[in-house]
């Protein structure tokens, strides 16, 4: 695929308001997942999980509790990003040694990269400090989400307007230490239903947007 063909997917996508409840083939969902997987972190510490969510029972509770939006009851699936609520030196430790095995290299090669992880994030103050860093790591994963996503002409609507504290009750996260920061429903519009389905991209135009300096 070219880059005029990714700037037409980007072009057709939009968030979508309504879905008409069409299951994603299980390769389409594949794809746009280890496009998620492959997204850049900060160190590559990837500090979120992602809860990929398609039982209907499921969605109907988190639609009834904690996300009230058409999109989470019409879609495929619901991808849930969840950020790590215990960040600290063994979290650290567990991704140095996936590096070392990856790359075939002793986990002592790794110390000086391992203690600039640590020191960034024994940097961080508060829990709410860890909190919105590892948020951007996992918002930078949504962008990938969205853009593979509209590649594979699915239709993907991120979503903030949740109950955060519902969801995580609903899904039990806490058991896990995590805690919801942003969602995505992946499926396939419905033109009938959704009144900006045909309504044209509205963003500023390269001139305005783009300084050049």
């Amino acid at each position: 695929m070219c880059i005029r063909d990714s700037l037409e997917a980007l072009e057709w996508r939009y968030a979508t308001k309504r879905m008409n409840g069409k299951s994603l083939p299980e390769g389409t969902l594949e794809r746009i997942l280890e496009a998620t997987r492959l997204a850049p972190s900060s160190y590559g510490l990837q500090p979120y999980t992602i809860k990929v969510i398609s039982d209907r029972s499921l969605l109907d509770r988190i639609h009834e509790d904690a996300a009230p939006q058409p999109q989470v009851k019409e879609c495929s699936h619901l991808l849930v990003f969840a950020t790590k609520t215990d960040l600290d030196d063994s979290t650290v430790d567990h991704y140095i040694e996936l590096a070392a095995t990856e790359r075939g290299v002793a986990i002592a090669d790794l110390n000086g990269f391992a203690d600039a992880i640590k020191g960034t994030i024994n940097g961080l103050e508060t829990a709410a400090d860890k909190q919105a860093w590892a948020a951007k790591q996992a918002y930078i994963a949504l962008g990938f989400t969205l853009a593979a996503a509209a590649i594979e002409r699915v239709d993907a609507s991120p979503m903030e307007g949740f109950d955060p504290a519902a969801l995580d009750r609903v899904l039990r996260l806490n058991e896990d230490n995590l805690s919801s920061v942003v969602i995505a429903a992946l499926g396939y519009r419905d033109t009938a239903e959704d009144r900006m389905a045909n309504m044209p991209k509205v963003r500023r135009p390269l001139s305005q947007l783009i300084q050049r300096v």
